[in-house]
């Protein structure tokens, strides 16, 4: 029998998916991590070593909790998912799973496409041209609700137990709920409930049920209180509108904490967009303040770009949602946890992903960039990380954007 390549990577720094130690050394077969040494041990004999040398960084690929693969991120993006034939669409989500992974993120979980062609793209791609694909298929929504247009239409009990079945018969890992209304749909509201609270329960519980996660798009304060009773394990934007403007209940936000429950953080935006009009900016300074406060109160933020939904969301905005969640006050330790062993657990894939351990799934070296290519400018490594700031097992570097530019919205770069 041949025995398998193994790969030793070497590097002055690890960050282990919980803390920064090092120099250290990774040893990866079959793209399995089987061990992690910081003894200062040779490489075994067999090994092909790769020396990053003592300014080097190793890390956990990174993931991102929140994405849409199969759309474009142009000003169009919703209207061409259901317009377009399916091997336009396909082609679409084919492009984005290529920038992904070329910008260092290696899983993502997809959370809205259409006739669960996230699942025929993880068939159709090879493992080595796309990050691992957490597939929630088309969102369960109510009859003309938000994103109703990707066929996930359900309302009352049986129908709802049905859709929940289905998704898991077809394989996927992940229930996705439109709790609330959204911003890129016509005609739909993001302060309204679209189902009530004993609806949400029943979904949570069906999706745990046959062992898949839950997570529940949530703008209204309504909704994302009753998501969070229900049991629900992510709150995709958890953004606590009310009719006059943005709330934050330390009540809510204190359940939270006590229960674990994630919150995907939508962050992340392109830099250099116009500066929004004043009640527009004033809404997004309301949400600013209210993220920077679910992060102080130590609840699981882990960061969702929501990439593809439009012009300030393309595929490849990875990077200044690490640097949006530094300017938030999450720590740059926290940030590296948040992008790595934090969302591995939210999304599913803890004791697989996120962290330099023992077995763990890895990727191994490339010329991967986290520099998005559709802005490239100087960056800068968030304060308290040493050096340059490590990538994910691999020679490129995760820059911070300076400056909070990014942070600045105009309607197309609204979470969804």
């Amino acid at each position: 029998m041949t025995r398998s390549e193994l790969q030793a990577l070497r590097a002055g720094h690890v960050f282990d998916g919980v803390d920064v130690r090092g120099p250290g050394m990774v040893l990866v077969e079959d793209g399995v991590i089987r061990d992690v040494d910081f003894t200062g041990a040779a490489p075994p004999e067999h090994a092909a070593v790769t020396d990053f040398g003592p300014d080097g960084w190793l890390l956990p690929g990174l993931i991102d909790a929140h994405v849409h693969l199969c759309w474009d991120g142009t000003e169009d993006a919703v209207a061409h998912v259901p317009s377009d034939d399916r091997e336009t669409v396909l082609k679409t989500a084919h492009a984005a799973a290529a920038t992904t992974l070329r910008d260092g993120v290696t899983n993502v979980r997809d959370v809205g496409d259409r006739d669960y062609l996230s699942l025929a793209l993880h068939e159709q791609m090879s493992p080595t041209e796309r990050p691992e694909i957490v597939a929630a298929g088309p969102p369960i929504t109510t009859r003309g609700g938000h994103c109703h247009f990707l066929g996930g239409e359900a309302e009352g009990p049986d129908a709802l137990r049905a859709a929940v079945r289905e998704r898991a018969e077809r394989g996927c890992e992940l229930v996705k709920v439109m709790a609330s209304g959204g911003n890129v749909t016509p005609g739909s509201n993001s302060l309204h409930q679209q189902y009530d609270r004993s609806d949400l329960r029943l979904i949570a519980d069906e999706a745990h049920r046959y062992g898949l996660r839950a997570a529940a798009h949530a703008h209204a304060v309504q909704a994302v209180t009753d998501v969070v009773e229900a049991g629900f394990d992510t709150v995709e934007h958890f953004s606590l509108f009310t009719p006059e403007g943005v709330e934050l209940r330390q009540e809510v936000l204190d359940e939270v904490v006590r229960r674990g429950t994630f919150v995907s953080l939508t962050v992340g935006m392109l830099p250099g967009l116009p500066v929004p009009a004043p009640a527009l900016a004033a809404r997004f300074a309301a949400i600013i303040e209210v993220m920077s406060k679910i992060i102080a109160s130590g609840a699981r933020g882990v960061p969702g770009t929501d990439a593809g939904v439009g012009l300030g969301k393309p595929h490849g905005i990875y990077p200044h949602a690490l640097t949006h969640l530094a300017e938030l006050g999450m720590p740059a330790r926290g940030v590296l946890r948040a992008a790595t062993s934090e969302a591995a657990e939210a999304v599913g894939r803890a004791g697989e992903q996120g962290r330099a351990a023992s077995p763990h799934r890895c990727r191994p070296p490339g010329a991967r960039r986290l520099t998005p290519r559709r802005h490239r400018r100087r960056h800068q490594c968030p304060r308290g990380v040493p050096g340059r700031p490590p990538s994910p097992l691999t020679h490129s570097t995760p820059h911070a954007t300076k400056g909070p530019q990014h942070i600045c919205a105009r309607p197309a770069g609204q979470p969804s």
